[in-house]
């Protein structure tokens, strides 16, 4: 008898035990849904005309010039890039030199403006990445900014390349385009900078002017290289992240790069094809001409994104660079979902997802 009540016993822990387990599971983690999308568009050069436009997939509506309805004063000359991070919107204005920092949940209205200047002489900022509650930008005098998302502060400014483009960041290294495209003599380098120190650690030859950067999972970095415009054309190359090598070039115009599932979707620039076409990233034999599918026509392929979550395909119209932009919407076999206009935006270049 006394076994038998023994036995029990152990039966009832244990059932407890597996209860306790299964209840102190944590929940499975929701994926967050794409709700609404920002467009920067960086208007005319010296027009200081750069918009915000944002766009609900609640209303299916777009509202234009939307940072300047929400704050009452515009973006200021030629917004080059920009990122939803941490509940933040980072955007990138180039000429003006600054960081204009909003939150990205209530109108985007502003929290506060980076200013990015040596002294009296601007920094010219370009591009920007998020990285573990930091957000690092490229500026044209050849520097990467440290900002803390917290504080708003710049804590460093990492030296690099000259002109530094596009940034990437593959494990706890960024990857910065030197592109060297406002000297007398491009520059032809990728910087390799260690994240944990803050410091380059080297630089890779890749290319001539190097601009657009993009990664893929196996640790491979795309590169965009203009050359000079002149005697040295532009070239597509990618470069192995571990070894440090340059392991394929081809001598191919590309504008914008975005990679995935796969496949590299590019532009082609001022120099190339006036379609988005895919590439196979092994070898960067064209998997099709023109990713659009459906006839839709696009006059001036600007931008490119794709929202991993759906697979859809944003690509913006820069039109003749004067006239109003806009932007489509392609689902994953090239046919057009929607589209919308960004007036008075002049020159879409960017589509940052929010995701709730």
């Amino acid at each position: 008898m006394k076994r038998i009540r023994i036995a029990a016993c152990i039966i009832i822990v244990s059932a407890l035990m597996f209860s306790c387990k299964k209840n102190d599971a944590p929940p499975a983690t929701v994926p967050k849904v794409t709700t609404g999308l920002y467009v920067l568009s960086e208007g005319t050069f010296n027009g200081n005309n750069t918009t915000l436009t944002y766009y609900s997939f609640a209303s299916s509506k777009a509202t234009t010039d939307y940072f300047a309805n929400s704050n009452g004063s515009g973006l200021g000359d030629t917004g080059n890039d920009i990122l939803v991070y941490g509940g933040k919107i980072y955007i990138v204005v180039n000429v003006s030199s600054y960081v204009e920092v909003a939150n990205a949940n209530d109108a985007a209205k502003e929290i506060k403006k980076i200013d990015f200047k040596n002294g009296a002489t601007p920094r010219q900022p370009r591009y920007v990445v998020g990285y573990k509650n930091k957000v690092l930008v490229s500026s044209y005098d050849g520097t990467v900014a440290v900002i803390d998302t917290t504080t708003l502060l710049i804590e460093k400014n990492i030296l690099v390349g000259a002109n530094p483009e596009q940034l990437a960041i593959i494990g706890d290294n960024l990857y910065v385009a030197n592109s060297g495209g406002l000297g007398a003599v491009p520059d032809s380098t990728v910087s390799v900078v260690n994240l944990l120190t803050y410091a380059e650690t080297k630089k890779i030859t890749v290319g001539v002017n190097p601009v657009d950067l993009v990664t893929d999972a196996d640790g491979n970095v795309y590169l965009s290289c203009l050359g000079d415009y002149n005697t040295i054309g532009p070239k597509l190359v990618k470069l192995n992240s571990v070894t440090g090598t340059v392991v394929k070039s081809a001598d191919t115009a590309v504008g914008k790069m975005k990679f995935y599932n796969g496949l590299l979707y590019v532009t082609g620039g001022y120099l190339g094809s006036p379609y988005v076409r895919t590439l196979n990233p092994l070898d960067f034999s064209q998997t099709s001409p023109n990713f659009v599918t459906d006839g839709t026509t696009i006059i001036t392929p600007y931008g490119i994104n794709v929202d991993n979550a759906s697979g859809d395909v944003y690509i913006t119209d820069g039109k003749d660079y004067v006239s109003a932009g806009e932007v489509f919407c392609f689902d994953k076999t090239g046919k057009k979902k929607f589209s919308f206009s960004v007036d008075p935006g002049r020159n879409p270049n960017t589509v940052a997802f929010i995701k709730q």
